[in-house]
């Protein structure tokens, strides 16, 4: 073919987004004699898409350096923040901002008014939001929705309303926040966005959905995204990503085979090149790991999450608390609780909050998370998220000791998770239903709903949970040591050791009222009713 027939149909199978007949097509004319700024702008984007990342920033740049030629201050400025957009997703920060303070002086030096100043403010608003200055980032999405409007720029209108969207989460207007990702969604599924924006909004808006617990949202949009993938079976940017947003579904639903393949393909494609969202796969590979019992795998996922950004945490502490380090797991969820940087993401770390300060006695931590959680249930409305507060409050009322209000709110947390089709979470809610049971002297029903909890994590691959139920089965109504927690145990080897509540409150550095708690808990797991022979017991069982 002549250079003119290469022009013509790879022009032709750019508008088709047929990306790698494009992008071979182009090459080939440039080969035999360099293109101009509009083919090259089309050669770099076909390449990005294609993950050839030296490829597009070389077409890009040099795109960039015929429109300076040209005085073309729009065309230049465009290729600059396409050239940081690249560059910030590759993870390379300082790169980013200077083709932003590139095309930003351009465009200043010219006094113009464009869509391109537009998107050069996005990479500000984004690190802004990223860094917890969500005023700042709303004011900034605002003005970019705005230019886009103003210029019928139908991808800035969705970054926009994108990062609007989520500011206003951010700020506690949840359903208002959400029904502008919406709004942005609906313009991808018209074709309106660029294609190298495509990906960002879906994987922004699915975020948002697992922040807030929206199932059904995320459900739908992860269909989306996978029948967008699958349309354009040549893209190579934002495939792991959405292999990860793909896994988590499938582990919530059960499927911990399928979503281990699916997280270690997504970590594939995101270490080769290292992309950003690298780190999200390693943290949900990690998570997978560690509930199959494989906590030094964990572990060094964790770490890897880590180097790259992604903060490990629950995970980490979880990880800590079923390695049997509970010390390490309070400090570690404390501090990262302190650290939350917004509502959001407090939300999601108070369910292991929860279950890391019932392990390690502090009730009164526990029950304050309990009902955040249940506030928050209350305000968003979410399914998932209802049955996430229920299991929280069911698991606080039955270390306080209150087995009977305990029992119906986890049979509500069961049903709940049952209809959101989530067996591990179910199955974690029968275990605390039937020690509810055996506290109120129901063993038969104990043994069923633990034996069906058992079925369930043997299913699954989840080892340490079933470890764990299989030992709660052995012990039967007498209810062995493998019941008490770590703080339980220490509760009782100070009352073997004649110290009073007061004496015991001091010891640990917990309340008096916590140690109360904590006493009739033991007495009810070894089936006692005096310090006495909670301490004949703890001798017996060669606990001290």
């Amino acid at each position: 073919m002549s250079r003119h027939a290469d022009l013509t149909a790879g022009r032709d199978a750019f508008a088709r987004q047929s990306w790698t007949e494009a992008f071979t097509l182009l090459a080939r004319a440039d080969v035999d004699s360099p293109l101009d700024s509009d083919d090259l702008e089309r050669l770099a984007t076909a390449a990005y898409l294609l993950g050839k990342d030296a490829e597009c920033t070389d077409a890009w740049t040099r795109a960039h350096q015929a429109y300076v030629q040209r005085n073309d201050v729009e065309g230049a400025a465009r290729c600059a923040f396409w050239l940081a957009f690249t560059a910030n997703y590759m993870g390379d920060a300082a790169r980013a901002s200077g083709w932003t303070a590139r095309g930003r002086r351009l465009i200043e030096e010219a006094a113009r008014d464009c869509p391109e100043l537009a998107y050069l403010r996005m990479p500000d608003a984004i690190r802004m939001a990223l860094a917890g200055n969500t005023q700042f980032a709303l004011s900034e999405f605002t003005a970019v929705r705005d230019a886009g409007r103003r210029f019928g720029d139908a991808t800035l209108v969705a970054i926009g309303q994108l990062g609007v969207g989520r500011s206003l989460m951010r700020l506690g207007r949840i359903d208002e926040g959400l029904a502008l990702l919406d709004e942005a969604l609906v313009s991808l599924t018209l074709g309106e966005v660029a294609p190298p924006m495509v990906g960002v909004v879906y994987c922004s808006a699915l975020d948002a959905c697992h922040e807030t617990f929206d199932l059904r949202r995320a459900q739908e949009w992860t269909d989306a995204v996978s029948r967008w993938c699958e349309s354009q079976p040549e893209l190579s940017p934002y495939r792991g990503q959405c292999l990860v947003k793909r896994a988590e579904m499938m582990q919530l639903h059960g499927a911990w085979s399928d979503a281990m393949a699916e997280v270690r393909r997504a970590c594939e494609r995101l270490s080769h090149p290292p992309q950003r969202a690298v780190g999200h796969a390693f943290y949900q590979e990690a998570e997978l790991r560690r509930l199959r019992g494989e906590f030094a795998e964990a572990e060094e996922l964790y770490r890897r999450a880590t180097q790259v950004g992604r903060t490990p945490q629950p995970g980490l502490a979880l990880l800590r608390l079923a390695q049997g380090n509970v010390d390490a797991a309070v400090v570690s969820i404390r501090g990262e609780l302190a650290g939350a940087r917004d509502d959001l993401h407090r939300l999601a770390l108070l369910p292991a909050v929860v279950e890391i300060m019932i392990a390690a006695g502090d009730l009164d931590m526990a029950r304050a998370s309990a009902d955040e959680l249940a506030r928050a249930a209350q305000g968003l409305a979410t399914p998932l998220l209802r049955a996430t507060a229920a299991q929280a409050s069911g698991g606080v009322l039955l270390a306080e000791g209150d087995a009977r209000s305990a029992l119906g709110v986890l049979r509500e947390a069961w049903n709940a998770w049952r209809e959101l089709e989530a067996p591990y979470p179910a199955a974690r809610v029968r275990v605390l239903v039937g020690l509810a049971a055996r506290a109120l002297g129901d063993e038969d029903t104990a043994a069923m709903e633990l034996d069906a909890a058992r079925s369930v994590f043997q299913h699954l691959g989840a080892a340490p949970d079933a470890a764990h139920t299989e030992r709660l089965l052995r012990t039967g109504a007498a209810a062995g040591d493998s019941e008490l927690s770590t703080r339980e145990l220490q509760v009782l080897r100070l009352i073997a050791d004649g110290r009073t509540n007061r004496q015991i409150a001091q010891t640990l550095m917990i309340s008096e009222k916590t140690v109360a708690r904590h006493v009739s808990n033991i007495f009810v797991k070894v089936g006692v009713s005096t310090r006495a022979a909670a301490t004949a017991y703890a001798y017996e069982h060669e606990l001290v």
